[in-house]
């Protein structure tokens, strides 16, 4: 076939089907001998190489959510250069960092510059007193060992590397809704399958659907067997917190399957209401679960970053393979350690005089929480979470989120987070945060009692 001719054609059935552009492309190059490059598709500037894009990538929806969010407030500010936009969407913290842990971090510093304080590279898998801090705060209780714990970056980066110990080939559920980063990750490594643009679903993810209508747990004895369950308490979005039944259920679910769950307890210092804090806390989950935690909620180390993974010794594959050599393994090839001045701040958070100064900050968050709760139920919108969590879990019936997103930030220059950007499962939601300064949380009131 003359090459006109094969173009002509390529374009042609481009057009009438509406296929996956590199799928069409490799078509034609496999059957027709067609030499064409994808240029069709650049958007950048300059050469193309001859390498290919990861074809995961091309599998995401859109942007990163939290990312289009900040887009679009900026976008907002340009149409309104003199609004005093109030952002409770994006949950980051707003206090500063007490002073006695600011501190901490500032000697260190300082002393790098002294021959006797200089430290360089230390441990992968964190500095050991910081390690045996954090098992003998958090864990006590449950006898998690200082050696079953890494301190690292912040939990998200802990999921993306989670991810790469178990591969491509394990099966994933995550709640629905739940933080974007499980689903999104599972993407990129290749576990989730292509995106059935009808249901707005990846064909590999295993939804675990988690609304009022089933107490925001799922229904386990509908669900699918799969490799790996992400499984958030208290919940973000919905700021749910599992009780000790729930979870013995999830734990017992896992170990029937011989699944490995993983459990995201970055905000477990704001539970009051006697709900576990730890899956640990579960008898058995030992044997079942990974534990991953953060500094950022509860300490104001979002942007010096600091987190931390448990592994048990006892968790272990199919074949026998302790699961703690691999995470280490990864660990070692592929972090060189959190920050050192970040870990000196840690070890302050987790001193006696640091936990009451943290918690104080935890309770100011909780109580602009309430202020947010007690506004809108005033105005008659059905809220839920903000007890155990800093999110309040806002329902507005029969409407789209994003559109009621867009009408709050219109109307009130209030950004909040849309709840389908969780999943299918958020729709109709709201996510609002209780990171803020306590007047910009009491004239965001004011704002929403006059628009509702």
């Amino acid at each position: 076939m003359h090459s006109d001719v094969r173009i002509k054609l390529f374009f042609i059935l481009f057009i009438f089907f509406p296929l996956n552009l590199p799928a069409l492309y490799y078509l034609f190059k496999g059957r027709l001998g067609l030499c064409v490059s994808l240029t069709v598709r650049k958007e950048g500037f300059g050469r193309c190489t001859k390498v290919h894009r990861n074809i995961n990538l091309e599998k995401l929806r859109n942007g990163y959510l939290f990312t289009e969010i900040a887009r679009r407030e900026l976008q907002h500010l340009e149409k309104y250069p003199n609004a005093k936009v109030i952002s409770l969407g994006i949950g980051d913290t707003t206090q500063p960092i007490p002073d006695n842990i600011s501190m901490s971090m500032a000697n260190y510093a300082r002393a790098l510059a002294t021959a006797e304080g200089y430290r360089g590279y230390g441990a992968e898998q964190g500095n050991k007193e910081l390690r045996k801090a954090i098992a003998e705060t958090y864990y006590k209780d449950v006898l998690v060992k200082e050696s079953e714990v890494f301190v690292s970056d912040g939990s998200q980066c802990d999921i993306a590397r989670l991810l790469l110990v178990l591969g491509s080939n394990v099966t994933v559920a995550a709640q629905d809704p739940s933080f974007p980063a499980y689903i999104d990750s599972s993407v990129i490594v290749g576990q989730a399958g292509d995106l059935e643009d009808e249901v707005g679903k990846y064909c590999n993810i295993e939804y675990l659907e988690c609304g009022p209508g089933n107490n925001f747990f799922p229904d386990l004895k509908g669900t699918s067997r799969t490799d790996i369950i992400f499984f958030c308490s208290p919940n973000n979005p919905t700021g749910h917190a599992a009780t000790q039944n729930q979870l013995e259920q999830l734990v017992e679910f896992a170990r029937n399957n011989g699944s490995i769950i993983i459990f995201d307890s970055a905000y477990a210092a704001y539970v009051t209401d006697g709900c576990p804090r730890s899956i640990y806390e579960i008898p058995g989950a030992r044997e079942v679960a990974i534990e991953i935690s953060s500094f950022s909620k509860f300490s104001g180390f979002t942007g010096v970053r600091l987190g931390w993974t448990v592994v048990p010794e006892e968790l272990l594959f199919s074949s026998g393979f302790p699961v703690i050599n691999d995470f280490n393994r990864i660990i070692c090839t592929c972090f060189n350690g959190a920050s050192n001045i970040a870990q000196a701040g840690g070890l302050a958070c987790l001193s006696s005089e640091g936990l009451e100064a943290v918690h104080s900050v935890v309770d100011y968050y909780k109580e602009n929480t309430k202020i947010l709760i007690d506004t809108l139920a005033s105005l008659s919108i059905k809220v839920y979470g903000g007890i155990n969590a800093p999110y309040v879990w806002a329902h507005f019936p029969g409407r789209k989120s994003w559109d009621v997103f867009a009408e709050i930030l219109e109307k009130t220059h209030i950004t909040t987070v849309p709840g389908s950007g969780f999943g299918l499962g958020g729709e109709e939601y709201i996510r609002i945060s209780g990171f803020g300064h306590r007047e910009s949380i009491l004239e965001a009131s004011r704002r929403l009692e006059a628009l509702f």
